[in-house]
């Protein structure tokens, strides 16, 4: 593996990294200052709207599959797995904005994972409106997926441009 090889993974690596690092942080000050019993305190963030909380989720987004810690974090690690194999042998990775996705998308991963397999079950802490409660590495990879849609949709939008005839 030349230079070129590794420096398509220097992006990703170091967005994971910062991505663990926010979410650790965050959930570590949330349960020291919110904790030990979950959803008891809150501090309000928004009016009504928005709070940060402390939560405990043992299933996945919006508290599906509650109880199965063993069973997600196989999942978990075979996703993770899944978008290393995807990025390197799929994604147009020397574009930095795939290197950031790829980054997010991981340290979400992972900062979850973390908190699976210490815990047992993942800290939550952001609760907006109705909407589930949730935490960084959660935004991160929604964040992450979101933008993989877009990329892909420009890279459609850019293929049926190029495919068309040119009429003169």
């Amino acid at each position: 593996m030349g230079l070129d090889q590794h420096g398509r993974w220097a992006v990703p690596a170091a967005i994971t990294a910062l991505v663990i690092a926010a979410d650790q942080v965050s959930k570590a000050w949330i349960v020291q200052n919110l904790g030990p019993e979950t959803m008891t305190r809150s501090i309000t963030v928004v009016g009504d709207a928005a709070h940060i909380v402390y939560s405990h989720n043992t299933g996945v987004a919006f508290s599906l599959f509650q109880g199965m810690p063993q069973l997600l974090t196989v999942a978990g690690l075979m996703i993770v797995a899944g978008a290393i194999y995807f990025y390197a042998t799929q994604l147009p990775n020397r574009r930095v904005s795939v290197q950031v996705i790829l980054g997010l998308i991981m340290g979400g991963a992972f900062g979850n994972l973390i908190d699976r397999v210490r815990l047992g079950y993942v800290v939550d802490f952001i609760q907006v409106g109705w909407f589930p409660v949730f935490n960084l590495a959660d935004s991160a990879i929604t964040v992450g997926a979101a933008l993989l849609m877009l990329q892909f949709l420009r890279e459609e939008i850019t293929q049926r441009r190029e495919d068309q005839p040119v009429i003169s």
